[in-house]
């Protein structure tokens, strides 16, 4: 019966969880999510919580992210420029998802530790 409701918005559209996952899918756009959860972030803050990631592929997964709606980028007219990254309101109506994903794997890496 569960599955019958989950799979009823699938039909004659894009079903809800492709969405979704439209949305948040890259590498770091879920990490860029989490790390915003905490509040605003400028470039340089998360390009160094986020060591891994290229300077560019931050860049454009952050224009993604806001061209979706779900990150805010605001410029401050200042020399040199400052610009600052937050989620918007649906960004942050995402925050149970990261939090699930976070606590999943967290669960993950104690049930797969060697």
């Amino acid at each position: 019966m569960q599955e019958q409701i989950m799979n009823s918005d699938c039909h004659n559209r894009p079903c809800p969880v492709e969405t979704t996952l439209n949305i948040i899918s890259g590498k770091w756009k879920g990490i860029i999510l989490y790390r915003l959860l905490g509040g605003k972030k400028r470039f340089n803050e998360l390009k160094r919580l986020m060591s891994n990631v290229t300077h560019r592929t931050l860049t454009l997964q952050l224009r993604e992210l806001e061209r979706d709606g779900i990150v805010k980028r605001t410029v401050y007219a200042e020399v040199p420029p400052r610009v600052e990254y937050e989620l918007t309101t649906l960004g942050v109506s995402m925050a149970p998802i990261i939090q699930s994903m976070y606590d999943w794997g967290l669960n993950y890496q104690s049930e797969t530790k060697s």
